[in-house]
């Protein structure tokens, strides 16, 4: 069958548009047979990924970052209706890049295309925030809050973007009343952040849910209870270890579920896999899919 390239051309601030080129060299040379669709506008790659999945075009390969992933689950989910997704290519053209580095597979274009060309796949797990999927996290509270700051930013490119927006994040110290429910466990109470894992790594720099298993049928979430300024900040640095050193800290919960399900007050920016709702979010209901999806893996 023949692949489906869905180019996103904003990631990275437009740096995908302009690598796409190479990145179409790369496929060539590696001899991937594709027709590319380039999305124009928020949620485009959705409609594209469900227009190329009904033609039968196998695999589909997101060119892009996260949400551009993110877009190409959602897409293919619409097309086949709850059945299993497919096979799923990937040419890393965002920022953060956060799934790809998540699987150990290569940030390099032609590495990527022969990874795509090889076609040997991994089975994983695909999670939903009430109807929306997503493949590597979502958070509600604080981390959605510093992506909405880094979106408004416009000095800034790059992984710097996203540390300098959580450290304005967390300055501000915004606070939640949360009731949170898992698998016969609850929580009530102030609450900084919910973060829901599928993998560890999000925002290029940061292990929000340090211990999760993309292919375990789990869930891995991590929430604070309410912090100080200086609580949170001391937080931060240890976010950034593979290790998962944050999670140990008082006031932190380390969760692993089937399903979650949130409340909030007042509601809260959401995202799934980078890319913010439309909306604020007073309650969301996360599940899981085993092995909904396979991936094309070195």
């Amino acid at each position: 069958m023949r692949a489906k390239v869905i180019l996103n051309p904003y990631s990275n601030r437009w740096r995908a548009e302009k690598r796409w080129p190479e990145a179409e060299g790369a496929l060539i040379e590696a001899g991937v047979d594709f027709s590319l669709a380039v999305s124009e506008y928020r949620c485009h790659g959705v409609e594209l990924v469900e227009e190329a999945v009904r033609d039968g075009f196998s695999p589909i390969i997101a060119a892009g970052g996260d949400g551009t992933i993110g877009d190409a689950i959602n897409g293919i989910a619409r097309a086949t209706q709850g059945g299993h997704l497919g096979v799923l290519g990937i040419m890393p053209l965002g920022t953060a890049n956060d799934l790809v580095c998540n699987l150990n597979m290569p940030l390099d274009l032609m590495e990527a295309a022969l990874v795509i060309a090889g076609g040997k796949t991994r089975a994983l797990d695909v999670c939903k925030a009430g109807e929306q999927y997503f493949i590597n996290n979502s958070a509600l509270g604080l981390e959605p809050y510093i992506s909405v700051i880094q979106h408004k930013m416009l000095f800034l490119k790059g992984i710097p973007r996203y540390l300098v927006a959580a450290i304005k994040g967390i300055v501000q110290n915004p606070s939640w009343q949360a009731r949170i429910k898992w698998d016969g466990n609850s929580y009530e109470g102030p609450l900084s952040l919910i973060s829901v894992g599928n993998a560890p790594r999000t925002g290029g720099l940061f292990y929000m849910a340090p211990h999760a298993d993309p292919a375990d049928g789990r869930l891995t979430a991590v929430f604070v209870e309410k912090k100080s300024t200086l609580g949170l900040l001391g937080l931060l640095p240890k976010t950034m270890t593979p290790e998962g050193k944050f999670v140990k800290a008082r006031g932190v919960w380390e969760i692993d579920a089937t399903r979650i399900s949130v409340r909030l007050q007042p509601p809260s920016p959401a995202h799934s896999d980078g890319d913010l709702f439309p909306f604020e979010v007073e309650s969301l209901e996360y599940t899981i899919l085993p092995g909904m999806i396979d991936i094309l893996v070195p």
